[in-house]
């Protein structure tokens, strides 16, 4: 498959990674040789710190995957194949999140069925043939809000298959850190779940054959990064730096706890930090993974964002990234908003360079062409191209995907396939709506859980919208029949088994946390809580910020909000930790745990349906839109 990584020393201690992970070759027996030393460490990052020889940049040799190509003159053309976001979905995507809208020539669109790891596989595999000069990579969230197939499993068959996928480099996400930092080690360095163990007799977890990189998380004590921050892919004598940043915002979307101690720094700092310290090294061909992205305007993965003038068609936060990312850097593979692009971003001296994105779930894989000169060592700019491919089912599945597909099947199925309610038709979470049917449905499951007083009393429940990560489909998605709601299903809808929580909040608070769904951190790109029957508001989008919510309109069961009267509110503990920007939510008091936000879903589906009375999609309404 690829040679033996070469490792190099790195560049003092900014070049070291306190989790990074060990020469693969040499691991296994080292790893087993030093088990006894290091028992007695507590942490992952005490653990790895222990081990000898834990360089923080990786310099490996992986793309000899045969074929002649380009690459006998001065210039040589190396094949980049990158995707993003993920997400574990080894079994194609189903309902919207497993289509891509294509334009055609006549402005007319239509919509292709997409993903699928057995169909990944062999695209990447087709792309590599007659490619002497390949290396594959990707932007984050290859792991974490993942369907059951991986979470239950902690996402072991996910990294499995990406190893198999011939996955080189990826920048770490901020669902990297659901778990948090400890059980990203494991994920990188292998090894059994702490608590769930090994869920194959004889077989131990070997973690991730490429580095994951985190140039901006550091340890806030040392200063140190958490894993390596760069790579460099060699080939021949070719070059190429691979620097790893995740979104600066990732504290506010995930668990505080997983992260304490962990500092997230500046996306362009950092990116050009090491891109200054790949100079050093002789590096001159670099290209940025980076979990942040932007919004293209057009939702088809064919749109030409470089028109009427280059970049014109996108915009977001990678805009100004790309804008201020050194010139010393080639191209950028971005992620985080789960859109598709290709588009050219001038950098800081005006020249031209590739910015890219491939949706999410493993739908498309972009394509970029990067011209290297064997004499100036770097990219030649002018040559760069990028294309979006969609990952369609119409090939043969890879058989090895099938294999590791079955197999973790046949030790989900028990609990997969349990029956655990049932629908009348599809229950959609489209995630440009505000209000959405699935989110509704939720709230009301939430709410109807932790209402009693012996569970918390809650008056009203809050959902947030990422939270929610598939609809629920009527057409079977296996033998369980049309309309089966399975455990299965579910766990995709609702993977973070987060702890419900109840808690007291002022009316004052809540319209705080109304009017931070538009404002602050969430201006750019609002987050629009998903709320409880009874719970209506008016959201005038013709106006900006915090004035989107009229307030006035804010009811609970026809009555208005008092400022100054306390509330009993459910909601899941990421959001009463302040996730997603919704700060005002820690200043909550009178907090009581109750169960975790799955099995309140699955309760309330066994409760309010059967076969013979499905459920029905509940109505829209509870948020009035004003556009």
């Amino acid at each position: 498959m690829s040679a033996t990584p070469q490792r190099t020393s790195p560049e003092g201690p900014e070049g070291r990674g306190a989790l990074s992970r060990p020469n693969r070759a040499h691991r296994g027996r080292r790893n087993r040789r030093l088990l006894g030393a290091v028992a007695g460490l507590t942490t992952v990052g005490a653990l790895l710190a222990a081990l000898p020889g834990t360089a923080g940049a990786h310099e490996r040799d992986r793309s000899d995957r045969g074929g002649k190509g380009h690459g006998h003159g001065r210039t040589v053309d190396v094949q980049l194949l990158s995707f993003n976001d993920f997400h574990g979905n080894l079994q194609p995507p189903s309902g919207s999140g497993g289509r891509v809208t294509h334009t055609n020539p006549d402005g007319t669109t239509r919509t292709i069925d997409a993903g699928g790891a057995e169909y990944l596989a062999t695209h990447l595999r087709e792309a590599r043939k007659g490619k002497r000069y390949t290396v594959t990579a990707a932007a984050g969230d290859l792991i974490g809000a993942t369907p059951m197939l991986s979470g239950l499993f902690h996402d072991e068959p996910s990294v499995e298959a990406l190893n198999k996928l011939g996955l080189d480099v990826s920048s770490v996400g901020n669902h990297e850190f659901d778990e948090g930092a400890k059980e990203l080690g494991r994920i990188q360095n292998g090894g059994c779940h702490p608590t769930a163990g090994c869920f194959e007799p004889g077989k131990k977890f070997k973690g991730a054959d490429f580095p994951y990189l985190t140039a901006n998380v550091t340890h806030e004590k040392s200063g140190r990064p958490l894993l390596d921050p760069y790579f460099i892919w060699e080939r021949n004598g070719v070059k190429i730096g691979f620097i790893g940043v995740t979104l600066e915002g990732t504290p506010d979307i995930v668990n505080a706890e997983g992260i304490k101690g962990l500092k997230f720094g500046d996306e362009i700092q950092s990116i050009n930090k090491y891109a200054k310290i790949l100079e050093r090294r002789g590096v001159k061909s670099i290209v940025a993974l980076l979990h942040e992205g932007g919004f293209p305007a057009s939702s088809s993965y064919n749109y030409n964002c470089d028109s009427p003038g280059p970049g014109d068609g996108i915009s977001g936060p990678i805009v100004d990234i790309a804008k201020n990312v050194s010139p010393q850097v080639d191209a950028l593979v971005t992620g985080h908003t789960h859109q598709a692009y290709a588009c050219t971003i001038p950098d800081p001296a005006g020249k031209p360079r590739t910015v890219t994105s491939a949706s999410s779930a493993g739908r498309l894989f972009t394509e970029t062409t990067l011209t290297y000169d064997r004499r100036t060592r770097d990219i030649v700019r002018t040559s760069v191209g990028a294309t979006n491919h969609v990952v369609t089912r119409d090939v043969p599945k890879a058989p090895d995907m099938t294999a590791l597909i079955d197999r973790w099947n046949t030790l989900a199925g028990p609990i997969a396939n349990r029956t655990v309610g049932h629908i009348a038709a599809d229950i959609d979470n489209p995630p440009s709506a505000e209000e959405r049917p699935l989110g509704n449905l939720i709230a009301d499951a939430q709410l109807a859980a932790l209402s009693p007083a012996d569970k918390g009393g809650a008056q009203l429940a809050l959902m947030n919208p990422g939270g929610i990560r598939a609809p629920l489909v009527h057409k079977a998605s296996g033998a369980e029949g049309d309309g089966v709601v399975t455990y299965g299903e579910a766990f995709t809808v609702q993977p973070f088994t987060n702890m419900m929580n109840v808690v007291d909040l002022t009316g004052a608070q809540l319209l705080t946390a109304l009017r931070q769904q538009v404002s602050g951190s969430n201006q750019a790109a609002p987050k629009i809580l998903q709320v409880s029957k009874g719970f209506t508001y008016t959201l005038d989008l013709t106006k900006t910020g915090a004035d989107r919510i009229v307030t006035d309109s804010v009811r609970l069961n026809g009555e208005p909000i008092d400022p100054a009267k306390t509330y009993r509110v459910a909601m899941n503990e990421f959001l009463s930790g302040g996730g997603d920007g919704f700060s005002v939510l820690k200043e909550h008091t009178n907090k009581l745990v109750g169960a975790s936000d799955l099995d309140v879903f699955i309760g309330y589906l066994g409760a309010n349906s059967s076969a013979g009375a499905p459920l029905a999609p509940p109505a829209t309404g509870r948020i009035t839109v004003l556009k």
